[in-house]
Order: C-alpha cells, then sequence, then structure tokens
C-alpha cells in the first residue's frame, strides 16, 4: 500500500471564511451571518484585537469541553437563527446550536469534493455508507455524485435537518436512506444481511451516545467499529475515509490502525491534518487528523 501525507485545507468556499484568529477565539462568516467562536488550537496573536471583532452573535462555553454546551450571546438585530448556505451546487441550512455548531463542518468540504471525484471516476454504481453523519453533506455530495447512500446518525433531528438539506438541494430524486441508530449496533446488523458498500465514511465524535443511550468512547471502540467496517466493504471498494476531532491520538495511529483493515485492497492511504485558512494572512487554523483510502484503480 501506497502512503502519502497530506495538509488537507479547505479553500473552496465562497459562503464560508475564516476572517481572525487568535486567544483561543476564533471570527467566521458562514453564508450571511458572523460568529465568534471558541476554539482551542488558535493560540497564537489575532489579526485585529479580538475586542475590536465584529459579529451577529458570540457562543459562550460552558467549561473547558470542546464539544460541551453553551450558550450564545446575540450581538446584533440582523442575527438569525437559521439562514440558507450553498457549497457547489448544493443548498442547506446554517443554524446556531446549543453545542456552538453551525449545522455543517466545513473543514470537510475537502472530503466531500474527494467522494463525488472518486463516484464520478467510477464509472458504475456505488453505495456508500455515511456513519455519524450529522446533518447529511457528505450524504448530499456522494447523491449529487450519482451513489447511492446510506446515512446514519444517531440524532433523529440531525437526520431530519438532512432530510431538510436534500429538499433544499433538489436531491429528493436520489436515494438517500435516512437512519437514526447505534452504529456500531447498525454494522453488525448490516453484516449478518450480508449488506456490502463501495465506500465508507466515518466522522465519530470523541464521546457520544446511540439512539438507547449506547456509550461511544473514541480511544476505546474505533478498532472495532474499523473492524466491522472492513466486514461491510465490497470486493472491489473505492475509498474510506475517517476523521478525528479533540482526541490524544496521531494521525499516524488513525491512518496505521485502518491500514490494518484495508492493506489487503492495495491502493493509496492519504493521512495527515485538516485546516481551514484565515483570510487576508498566510495562516492555517488546524481542525482535524484524517486518514482516507483509495482505490489504485
Amino acid at each position: 500500500m501506497q502512503t502519502e501525507t497530506r495538509l488537507l485545507i479547505a479553500d473552496d468556499w465562497e459562503d464560508y471564511a475564516l476572517l481572525d484568529s487568535g486567544h483561543l477565539q476564533k471570527l467566521e462568516r458562514f453564508g450571511s451571518q458572523t460568529v465568534i467562536r471558541p476554539d482551542p488550537q488558535a493560540f497564537w496573536n489575532p489579526a485585529k484585537p479580538v475586542q475590536s471583532w465584529k459579529a451577529d452573535a458570540r457562543f459562550a462555553a460552558r467549561g473547558p469541553d470542546e464539544d460541551g454546551a453553551g450558550q450564545w450571546e446575540i450581538l446584533s438585530p440582523r442575527a438569525m437563527d437559521a439562514w440558507p448556505m450553498r457549497w457547489n451546487g448544493l443548498t442547506f441550512t446554517a443554524r446556531r446550536t446549543a453545542f456552538r455548531h453551525m449545522g455543517l463542518f466545513q473543514e470537510h468540504s475537502v472530503h466531500w469534493r474527494f467522494a463525488q471525484d472518486q463516484i464520478r471516476a467510477a464509472g458504475r454504481p456505488v453505495k456508500v455508507l455515511n456513519l455519524f453523519g450529522y446533518t447529511g453533506m457528505m450524504s448530499l455530495a456522494c447523491a449529487a455524485a450519482g451513489a447511492e447512500v446510506v446515512h446514519l446518525d444517531a440524532s433523529p433531528k440531525s437526520n431530519g435537518y438532512g432530510k431538510d438539506n436534500q429538499a433544499l438541494s433538489g436531491l429528493g430524486g436520489q436515494t438517500i436512506r435516512w437512519i437514526a441508530d447505534d452504529a456500531m449496533k447498525f454494522i453488525a446488523r448490516e453484516a449478518r444481511r450480508g449488506s456490502k458498500y463501495d465506500a465508507v465514511v466515518l466522522d465519530p465524535p470523541k464521546f457520544g451516545r446511540g439512539t438507547n443511550n449506547e456509550t461511544w468512547r473514541f480511544e476505546e471502540d474505533l478498532p472495532a467499529l474499523l473492524d466491522g467496517v472492513q466486514g461491510l466493504l465490497t470486493d472491489s471498494p473505492l475509498f474510506v475515509i475517517a476523521t478525528a476531532y479533540a482526541v490524544r491520538l496521531s494521525y499516524l495511529a488513525l491512518a496505521q490502525t485502518l491500514a490494518d483493515r484495508i492493506s489487503p485492497y492495495g491502493g493509496v492511504m492519504e493521512q495527515g491534518e485538516m485546516a481551514i485558512p484565515q483570510a487576508g494572512a498566510d495562516r492555517l487554523l488546524p481542525t482535524a487528523l484524517y486518514a482516507r483510502w483509495r482505490s489504485a484503480a
């Protein structure tokens, strides 16, 4: 298996921009709205003093946990709870949530585009499993490229938002199954049914709970998850994408753990970090670790 180490930079946006960052904060534009959110990796000095930043809303965390709850402070009369955004022909809704997220993870555009390229180049029907799929941007990207998609997330609310985004993007005629379930239990059932997938995407949280209060812990459960993914791959898979946030883990550990399961297929393993460019500055904000495999064919 060939290995490549790369930094993936999400620089293909018109409706999103990182305007400034520093002193553990970031100033961002999501479509028509500008927000300030904490960021534990922005140790550096901002381009402009944080107190001078102008935004529609600011998120205040209740504790040190990067994915912990908090509340939004409204700073402008033009602040909205939800609003439309676009990426590469897809239309979706951004929104301020109680966990600082905005209804999308914009740095993942590097994987959305990669998946679309792989699907379109395959020249055959492609079935994709999107695990921990959140509000469905990866599912929409794959469906827009012509794939049949099974989207799984433990949150019925997130799946509902994903269905709304599917309609907004004019993809009502594309096959996306929206399933609310625990990932490990779903994978086990799919294996018993003999289901197979040409591509699998997994974006697991550091910690989470399933639909029946099942517990997920990244460092403990990742190997078993990847074992299950391996068992669901077809004889000629196209790609597997895995990302990791807020964990004490190297991208080397993530890639090598995935490679244990995928090496019989040969192909190419990419590994490294994901980042967002800051507008008007020679600066990148790191966001996540990733490992993604693609077929050599």
